[in-house]
Parts: C-alpha cells; structure tokens; sequence
C-alpha cells in the first residue's frame, strides 16, 4: 500500500461527458467550473470519456503536474469503472482508496433527462458532497 504524497489534501476531479450520456442531460463544463473552487480542489477538468486510454492517461499526468492526493471522477458506474480508476491512481503511486467516484450517469443523466438544468445542479451537488468526504 502506497501513503499520500503530502499532508496537505490537494484534490482533483474529473467530470466525463460519457459522449451524450452525461452530457446530453447535465452541462458538464458547469459542474467543471463549480467545483473548481470548492475547498482542497486544486484541479477541474471535463473529458469527453474519461475511462479511455487518453482520459486514464490524463488522470495520471494531472496527479503528477499538479501533486494531487485525492482523485473524483463524476462519470457513470462504479461497477465497472472504480476497479480501473483505482488502479490507474496506483500506478502514479496514490493510495487506492483516496479516490472516490460520483455517478452522474445513472443518478442524474438518466433519471432527469428532461429536467437539464435541475440535473446540472444536482451533479454539482453530488460532487460537492464526494469532495466534503
């Protein structure tokens, strides 16, 4: 098990478009843009799909340029995504478990597609609430 790279929280987040899944409901550079000035937050981005090789590829050259020590990634399912975005953080040396995912597809996109502007605050809510933790 690898530890923290400081002592001082220095989050990242990354919010996926999931091509029109997400973004075809929720105003994805939005929420990007709110949540860049929570607490703790040293860098927000928007990626087109962030569970591909490239947006995995990101992930870890933005751990490393801008030193973050928590990873959130506001995309679709845990259930078949958090198993890879735990190892990529691994693999720049971030403890597994200092990552934590929102799902904005199934909890908001999905459940509120006519609702646009509804789900875009509830996706910044629901990552309001990730970084709080």
């Amino acid at each position: 098990m690898t530890v923290d790279k400081s002592d001082d929280v220095r989050i990242g987040i990354w919010t996926c478009h999931c091509g029109l899944n997400i973004a075809g409901t929720v105003d994805v550079e939005s929420v990007r843009n709110h949540v860049k000035d929570l607490p703790n937050v040293v860098f927000s981005s928007d990626l087109m799909f962030t569970c591909s090789s490239d947006g995995l590829k990101s992930i870890k050259e933005s751990i490393e340029e801008h030193d973050i020590n928590r990873v959130i990634v506001a995309s679709c399912t845990p259930r078949t995504h958090e198993p890879v975005f735990r190892k990529t953080i691994e693999e720049v040396g971030l403890n597994r478990f200092l990552f934590e995912m929102v799902n904005i597809r199934e909890h908001v996109s999905w459940c509120h597609m006519n609702e646009k502007e509804k789900a875009t605050e509830k996706a910044k809510h629901l990552v309001e609430m990730s970084v709080a933790r």
